[in-house]
């Protein structure tokens, strides 16, 4: 069954994201992943079956393993939520969590490892990444010099654009700027350092934060295929653009089908669609040992 709307009737609903639902409940909030897909900023009218679960237990998975920088997560057991959500404990089963009201900071906070994607495009033009100067001489997914933090803007529609270190200190304030940088660079090096375990390679990934109760803490989602670019390792080689366990596979679908990236986007094919939650899945299956398959 498609899972690309979710409502819960007698429980408010706040927003609708680019793939989560947020429903208010009172004192905290209750995040529903749906099977959507987003690329390149704009939501693709196909359900990946599978998805939103997924993503849902990889960041229940990290929010519990990386205890060094707090984060928002109280609860997954369907069990244990309030009893105004027992009659929905089956649509909530597997790609919900119950999670700490904040105030969301206006950025998301990229971090790379290697060269790819946007910031490989950006080196190629320019030299540079977020502005900032690299060695001459890189190659398309080389490991950086040293972990780079390469903020952006968060829209709530259309294009997430690139902002300098500078601005970012604008808009957080030099003080908040500082943590979130070293937070994220934190987060991201201890992830890449466990997933390397177990075969995989994190070439980047994104992180956002709010505040709770005058504190920084991680919100949103951490180190999934949505948020993250994911290679295997045993296929890993400078120069190439590595096969990838993320949604990386759908772009590279949609920058070949001359789709312009603006709105409507095109519907996948079916067999896009089985690869990527084929994908999916099993980045799941590498990085936590859960199987959505069992």
């Amino acid at each position: 069954m498609d899972f690309l709307t979710c409502d819960l009737p007698g429980i408010k609903k706040l927003r609708s994201g680019k793939v989560r639902e947020v429903f208010d409940l009172g004192d905290s909030l209750l995040l529903v992943t749906t099977d959507r897909l987003s690329a390149f900023d704009c939501i693709l009218p196909d359900a990946i079956p599978g998805k939103g679960k997924v993503l849902n237990q990889l960041s229940a998975f990290w929010f519990r393993r990386l205890k060094d920088v707090p984060n928002h997560l109280l609860e997954t057991k369907v069990l244990s939520y309030p009893s105004s959500l027992a009659p929905y404990a089956s649509v909530l089963e597997g790609r919900s969590m119950v999670v700490k009201k904040t105030k969301p900071l206006p950025i998301e906070c990229v971090v790379r490892g290697y060269l790819a994607g946007s910031g490989w495009q950006e080196y190629q033009k320019q030299g540079t990444l977020a502005g900032e100067f690299l060695p001459k001489g890189l190659q398309q997914a080389e490991r950086l010099p040293e972990v780079c933090f390469t903020p952006s803007t968060k829209a709530e529609e259309g294009h997430d654009e690139p902002i300098t270190w500078n601005q970012c200190q604008e808009l957080l304030g030099p003080e908040i700027a500082e943590q979130v940088r070293a937070m994220s660079i934190k987060l991201y090096e201890q992830g890449r350092d466990y997933a390397a375990t177990r075969g995989i390679i994190i070439a980047d990934t994104k992180f956002e934060f709010g505040l709770y109760d005058g504190d920084i803490i991680l919100i949103d989602e951490c180190m999934t295929p949505d948020s993250s670019r994911f290679w295997p390792m045993n296929q890993y080689k400078i120069g190439e653009n590595p096969p990838s366990f993320d949604k990386q596979f759908v772009r590279d679908y949609l920058e070949g089908c001359g789709w312009d990236k603006q709105p409507p986007a095109p519907s996948l094919p079916e067999e896009i669609i089985a690869k990527t939650a084929e994908k999916y899945q099993e980045a799941l299956e590498k990085i936590t040992g859960i199987s959505l398959r069992d």
